[in-house]
């Protein structure tokens, strides 16, 4: 069978496949949860599924909010999820996919042609093309003028697996030969992000031993330049300001061969506790984790870090490959709260670092307004104190990763 073909075939025999497809979107979208959780929750109640159904719910479930206005756009339906407008969303999405409407009662009545001909007509405006709010649409322009255009197509895409080797353990060449061995074959590296492996087809990753032995963290390219940014040594006494569960603690651990010592931050004690299972798993033997419970915390650590990494909070607009979700839930005052947040984090945390040391300041976000402008002005209020050393941006239409922005700065007083 053609590819089209077995699909159209699948679809037609698994409608419990479809509905559960709905489930989670209603999840998603009606009450909020995030696109990952909603996912794992329907894997853990259908987990006689093979590899093949849980592909075609996961994949088809982030396609339908990638496209989400689009798609109501062709089925001339609010952009609501209920029971009314699931099945013609469906249809839609079947038409855009250029997959042919199976044989079934919920299509009766239901005007492939029509679909199509609205489809022609809304792929000319962009935010209904590319299916972002009108907000987002005019925010991106504003702060990213002729770029947006390409920027936001990129952030469309369907995003791929990337691995980091844990190089206290291998390399990424030899995670390669592993993951072949354990049937995982489709991987290339990534000359501009050196400990990076990408998947060329998705793939459960976790499950394989290279993963239960801590051979690697799923991390993508861009944000893996974040801690190598910074420059770390062996031996050097390093914070990570905002840590969450660890992804870039373990990687500095990992460049600092672990000899030194990792201070690891966060508000939230949960996040930490991963941290330290995660850790373990690594190897990584040079990390200390403390809560951020009161202001005492941090003014403890003044003048004590050689390096501090602060991956502050931020809109995330930089991994809506991964989270497209988000577009639909992110609202414009929360932009305005998480820049004031980066401003006070960096005013405050910057205080941990000794004379002569360097801070990484990085976020997950597209906006200059979270990254450039944010270092712009940090750096005009302490010039006495503070210099720019240099700064990064990945961009998703460039470098085929998540937006990323790094700054490096150095304490000179």
């Amino acid at each position: 069978m053609k590819k089209h073909q077995k699909k159209e075939f699948y679809l037609k025999h698994h409608a419990l496949h479809i509905k559960e497809i709905f489930r989670a979107l209603r999840l998603i979208l009606a009450e909020g949860e995030y696109a990952d959780k909603a996912i794992e929750k329907i894997m853990r109640f259908n987990k006689n599924w093979n590899v093949k159904e849980r592909t075609f719910v996961a994949e088809t479930t982030y396609d339908i909010i990638r496209h989400w206005r689009l798609l109501s756009a062709m089925a001339g339906v609010e952009q609501k999820i209920n029971d009314k407008n699931l099945w013609p969303l469906f249809g839609a999405y079947l038409v855009l996919y250029d997959f042919r409407l199976p044989e079934s009662n919920y299509f009766k009545g239901v005007n492939a042609q029509k679909y199509a001909d609205k489809l022609e007509r809304f792929v000319k405006i962009r935010k209904i093309r590319e299916s972002v709010p009108d907000w987002l649409d005019l925010l991106g322009e504003k702060e990213l003028g002729r770029k947006w255009e390409k920027v936001l197509g990129a952030l469309n895409e369907k995003p791929t697996v990337v691995l980091r080797a844990n190089t206290l353990k291998t390399s990424p060449k030899e995670l390669q030969e592993i993951l072949a061995a354990e049937g995982i074959a489709e991987t290339t590296l990534m000359p501009w992000s050196p400990e990076a492996v990408e998947l060329t087809f998705s793939r459960n990753v976790f499950r394989t031993d290279a993963f239960q032995q801590g051979l690697f963290e799923v991390q993508d390219a861009a944000s893996q330049m974040a801690s190598e940014f910074l420059n770390v040594q062996p031996g050097m006494r390093v914070i990570d300001a905002c840590a969450g569960t660890g992804g870039k603690t373990l990687h500095l651990a990992a460049l600092m061969k672990n000899k030194g010592k990792i201070v690891a931050l966060d508000t939230k004690d949960w996040k930490l506790q991963q941290l330290k299972l995660r850790a373990k798993r690594a190897g990584v033997q040079i990390v200390e984790t403390k809560i951020i419970d009161s202001t005492k915390v941090i003014k403890r650590l003044h003048n004590t870090a050689d390096r501090l990494l602060l991956d502050v909070p931020c809109s995330g607009l930089g991994v809506l490959r991964r989270n497209p979700d988000s577009k639909w839930k992110l609202q414009p005052e929360e932009i305005e709260r998480v820049r004031a947040t980066q401003k006070e984090l960096l005013e405050r945390f910057s205080l941990m670092t000794k004379t002569g040391g360097l801070m990484a300041y990085t976020t997950c976000s597209i906006l200059p307004s979270e990254g450039e402008e944010q270092v712009k002005d940090f750096i005009s209020l302490n010039q006495d104190k503070w210099k720019l050393i240099g700064e990064k941006r990945y961009s998703p239409e460039v470098h085929r990763c998540d937006g990323f922005y790094i700054a490096l700065m150095e304490k000179i007083n």
